[in-house]
């Protein structure tokens, strides 16, 4: 009944269901590794924001490049902003999805060491991309903050590129080595979102806190691979059983063939 699976057909479609198997469960522990993956990173980032704010100097120095564990880590600090050496980076989008800038502004420490600290997002106002937008002042003299330490952006890790030939005071990465060179002074690594205090007038926009990574769909997307795997031969035994019972009643519905009688 079954000699039908010898034939090339059934040959090319039995490869091919022990191939799906392997690779299919392989994608699944991929997903699971996933899901490990964003579930710890969540973890970190809950943990991170949960912490008590800590001075910024015991966290990061000049040149310090800011760990995972480091991320998301609430910091103050205390000095004054330095609106002189003030920029703005380009093709950033608020909560609405509308393109603008995230202010960077120099800020002094006790020490005579720099902060950068981003105030926020402000809207595209000025005539021209090539003008420097109309930026709300922050407070002034000496003032404490607090924020989110943030390692320097690279566009390996977002994606954005490093274009040269911007405008005046206008850059896409927010990045301290660059800001040390530009400023002549010590700028801590990696830079500080701003939470605290509240800009008056609400402008700059605060930068909300990271969104959690949707864990629970990889580890979804795990048990559908595996469910997948398993239902391979299974759709292979049903496949086979039907031909074999459509070719059993085929050959049951062939006229019989008979012997020529004698002469």
């Amino acid at each position: 009944m079954y000699r039908f699976l010898l034939s090339r057909q059934w040959v090319i479609l039995t490869l091919v269901s022990l191939l799906l198997i392997p690779t299919m469960i392989r994608l699944g522990f991929w997903q699971m590794h996933r899901h490990d993956e964003r579930a710890a990173r969540n973890q970190l980032v809950s943990d991170a924001l949960a912490a008590d704010p800590v001075p910024v100097e015991t966290l990061t120095t000049p040149g310090h490049d800011v760990t995972r564990s480091e991320r998301y880590r609430g910091v103050t600090a205390t000095g004054a902003f330095d609106t002189g050496h003030e920029i703005v980076v380009r093709r950033r989008v608020n909560a609405d999805e509308k393109v603008g800038f995230h202010v960077l502004t120099p800020f002094v420490l006790t020490d005579g060491r720099v902060l950068l600290v981003n105030r926020g997002w402000i809207p595209a106002n000025a005539p021209s991309q090539t003008d420097f937008p109309r930026i709300p002042a922050p407070p002034h003299g000496r003032i404490t903050v607090t924020g989110r330490l943030m390692p320097d952006e690279t566009t390996a890790a977002s994606g954005i590129k490093d274009l040269k030939g911007l405008p005046d005071r206008q850059v896409m990465l927010i990045n301290s080595e660059q800001e040390a060179r530009r400023l002549g002074a010590p700028v801590l690594g990696g830079y500080v979102v701003q939470t605290a205090p509240e800009p008056k007038g609400d402008t700059p926009e605060l930068l909300g806190p990271p969104g959690s990574e949707d864990s629970a769909l990889n580890f979804a997307y795990a048990i559908q691979w595996w469910l997948f795997s398993a239902g391979v031969p299974f759709g292979w035994l049903t496949l086979a059983r039907r031909e074999a019972r459509e070719r059993a009643a085929a050959a049951a519905q062939a006229p019989e063939r008979t012997e020529p009688a004698p002469v």
